[in-house]
């Protein structure tokens, strides 16, 4: 993923095929393996027909990690600075995937949230977890794929001083437990897709309007994220407690 990136980039893609190719080379060596081994890729992937109350039910889940995940990054401020260049280097990617009108937004969406959500649910959700389950048991299976699902968050901090952060993997491990639980509840995919792309999407939106560069970096405020960690728990914990009775993989 990573290299198809980089090439990409020295050959003058634009910034958004580059993310969708780099998606792409995420996912499509697992689907391959499916495929050589001989299985139907949709049922393999549980990625049959999606209902109407698990994809409702997804959006809301989406949105609980969203709030979660803001009180989860507070409370981790507090104790532990982004390194310097994470912040702006988020900074650059989203002012480079500015819209310039309606098509513009749907390009930029579709690939700094959607193509990701579909494609690193396919790995993550479709073929790791489901191939874990027999050795692992359900809480395994989850737990290391959310595990892996963190890893691929490691992130360059850009600048002279380029190097991999982690800052970002706690949040992702969180994320993947949550997806995974989503998966093995349902027996689906689509609500994890659904969700995880709810929670991309929201995040891009609401980016511009909550950094300001000029104002540097506010105080830490451990209350209001602890607030806002149980809130977006509560309202995940409310969406597995409707889901009870749906299909297992």
């Amino acid at each position: 993923m990573m290299a198809a990136q980089g090439l990409a980039l020295q050959a003058g893609f634009g910034l958004r095929p580059t993310l969708f190719l780099a998606e792409l080379t995420l996912a499509t060596p697992g689907v391959l393996a499916l495929a050589l081994l001989g299985r139907s890729l949709r049922p393999a992937l549980g990625l049959l027909g999606p209902e109407p109350r698990l994809a409702l039910l997804a959006v809301w889940s989406g949105i609980a990690f969203w709030v979660a995940s803001l009180g989860l990054f507070e409370l981790q401020y507090a104790v532990w600075a982004p390194p310097p260049g994470f912040l702006e280097a988020f900074r650059l990617l989203h002012k480079a995937l500015k819209p310039e009108g309606p098509l513009d937004a749907l390009l930029s969406v579709t690939a700094i949230a959607v193509a990701p959500a579909v494609c690193e649910e396919i790995l993550f959700r479709g073929v790791i977890l489901p191939s874990l389950l027999r050795s692992l048991g359900a809480g395994g299976a989850i737990l290391a794929s959310a595990g892996l699902f963190g890893l691929i968050h490691l992130d360059a901090t850009g600048g002279a001083a380029s190097a991999l952060t982690a800052y970002r993997v706690p949040f992702a491990l969180a994320v993947g437990l949550g997806l995974g639980l989503l998966r093995v509840r349902t027996g689906s995919l689509w609500p994890s897709l659904i969700a995880h792309a709810t929670l991309n999407t929201i995040t891009f939106a609401v980016a511009p309007f909550a950094d300001d560069p000029s104002r540097g970096l506010p105080a830490p405020e451990p209350w209001k994220g602890a607030g806002l960690l149980v809130f977006g728990l509560l309202g995940f914990h409310f969406a597995l407690r409707w889901l009870r009775g749906s299909r297992r993989p």
